[in-house]
């Protein structure tokens, strides 16, 4: 079997409204209440648990899309008007990056954490 992430906790204000942001802007499943924890399904493998916090570091998390997929999201961005940008650095030029082929964006959100969507790997697998 192979080895799956799970799920993950991710540190956030309030936890019910930045579920919806994810569901919302990404398509994820609400879940619902679990322990302290407010739960979205991500896919078959991985559930992302909202946990609320007085004080949090900014986080990552990069998720890899098809591009049909990205245009839905992309989409979803620009209709919420969430700022976004081709780099990390750059989180909010309002471009778009094409690396290795494919496309990539990112940007933040509600908590500040950075977020990004890419198409393409850019990490060579390995053999």
């Amino acid at each position: 079997m192979a080895i799956t992430l799970n799920h993950t906790i991710v540190p956030c204000f309030d936890n019910v409204e930045s579920a919806k942001f994810y569901c919302r802007l990404f398509g994820f499943q609400y879940i619902g209440e679990f322990s302290r924890f407010i739960v979205v399904r991500v896919n078959d493998t991985l559930c992302l648990d909202f946990d609320n916090r007085d004080r949090l570091e900014s986080n990552h998390y990069a998720f890899k899309v098809s591009e049909q997929e990205f245009d839905e999201i992309f989409e979803r961005l620009r209709t919420e008007t969430i700022k976004y940008g081709s780099g990390p650095g750059e989180a909010d030029n309002m471009t778009i990056n094409h690396n290795y082929g494919g496309r990539g964006v990112y940007f933040r959100d509600p908590n500040g954490h950075l977020l990004e969507l890419l198409t393409v790997d850019y990490v060579i697998p390995a053999h």
